[in-house]
């Protein structure tokens, strides 16, 4: 498990800025590692699309929405239930399907990190978004 941290660390250090969100509404993020742990087992990095998470995804602001782009075979979206913008980072919060997600972005690089959970499974996944409107 501390490779894991050691290693995500390492990622989130690499992964190159995207846009400066600061006053943007309407963003698109993409999935650049995700992270499965599973009770009682290991965890393991996998490609997005290898267990169904999709690899960009639009974040409405204004109207509290997460979508999947319109490009995408996937065709999903879902409400946020809480939305903040506090100290530099929009934090998203919401519940569907028997799973809790939050997500974490920092505005000034555009770093994402979010988290997808339900009993007795976590899927992480760390990204970056830009402007959907450029």
């Amino acid at each position: 498990m501390r490779r894991l941290v050691v290693a995500s660390a390492g990622l989130l250090g690499s992964i190159a800025a995207a846009d400066d969100l600061r006053g943007v509404d309407r963003l698109v993020c993409a999935a650049a590692e995700v992270v499965v742990c599973a009770e009682d087992l290991e965890c393991f990095t996998v490609p997005a699309w290898e267990i169904d998470v999709p690899e960009f995804i639009v974040v409405d602001i204004k109207n509290k929405m997460l979508s999947t782009t319109k490009g995408s075979e996937q065709n999903r979206s879902t409400p946020i239930a809480a939305l903040s913008r506090t100290d530099g980072n929009i934090y998203l919060q919401g519940i569907e399907g028997g799973r809790a997600f939050s997500f974490v972005i920092h505005e000034e690089t555009g770093q994402v990190t979010a988290a997808v959970s339900r009993d007795g499974l976590t899927v992480s996944v760390f990204g970056v978004c830009t402007d959907a409107d450029i």
